[in-house]
């Protein structure tokens, strides 16, 4: 056991070296429905995000969701506190102590099979622009979340993850893929220009597809100021930087070119 707990800590601090946790940390962070991970400590929610998932459960409580888990499928671990209760001799009560941690397999919702969640039966519509993330080989598909206005797009599986119908969030993570193609592999995790950049593209692309993005408005422009705080200029001082990376990325998505 000990020796898997090194493991799995040698795992973060080999993503550290990397470079990659703070995209990992961006993703785990993302808002989930009420599933078991939902309660999870950030460390566990970024190991998930490791195994490439964004729901992990263990053997029982999927059996108690009526899915069992496939023949052969292998599990990733999370830490879980090992806690113990024992008798105080000089007071005679009960302590509960933390005596450490151990390691707990979990095996993704993708490596499962049986009844469908919640979540799996939700359908995204045919979203404007869908068929350019489809030509350029990104795959788009809904996750648990709040349903409103959160997304992602994960750069190393070239899929677009959506918690919401809205054109908006859709487009904003296209903006990210569009932004790819133009540059390379963006920086890791919520760079505050990449994300100006993406949320500008969005609120343009609404009224490109004739779609109103006006009920968002209000979220884009919170959205900006403070990525533009972040990087510490003024929001409209952040537009006018990224403006021209705005263009590039609007023709590389509805100009295709």
């Amino acid at each position: 056991m000990k020796n898997k707990i090194q493991e799995i800590l040698s795992t973060i601090v080999a993503r550290f070296e990397s470079g990659d946790i703070p995209e990992a940390v961006a993703y785990s962070m993302f808002p989930v429905a009420d599933i078991p991970s939902a309660k999870w400590s950030l460390v566990n929610r970024t190991f998930q995000f490791f195994a490439g998932t964004a729901d992990g459960r263990g053997f029982q409580q999927w059996k108690t969701a009526n899915r069992y888990v496939k023949k052969g499928a292998k599990a990733f671990h999370i830490l879980v506190p090992y806690i113990k209760t024992e008798e105080n001799e000089k007071t005679g009560e009960e302590e509960t102590t933390l005596k450490g941690f151990m390691a707990c397999p979990i095996f993704r919702v993708e490596d499962t099979d049986g009844e469908a969640l919640d979540y799996e039966k939700i359908e995204l519509p045919e979203l404007p622009l869908m068929e350019r993330a489809r030509e350029w080989g990104i795959s788009v598909k809904a996750i648990p979340g709040d349903y409103r206005y959160y997304g992602y797009f994960a750069y190393d599986k070239k899929e677009i993850a959506l918690a919401t119908p809205e054109e908006k969030t859709f487009f904003h993570e296209l903006a990210h893929a569009g932004h790819e193609r133009i540059k390379g592999k963006l920086a890791p995790g919520q760079d505050p220009f990449q994300e100006i950049t993406a949320e500008l593209c969005a609120q343009a692309l609404c009224r490109l597809v004739g779609k109103s993005g006006e009920k968002h408005f209000g979220n884009s422009a919170r959205y900006i100021a403070r990525y533009a705080e972040e990087a510490g200029i003024s929001p409209h001082a952040a537009c006018l930087k990224v403006l021209s990376d705005t263009e590039k990325v609007l023709n590389q998505i509805f100009l295709n070119n």
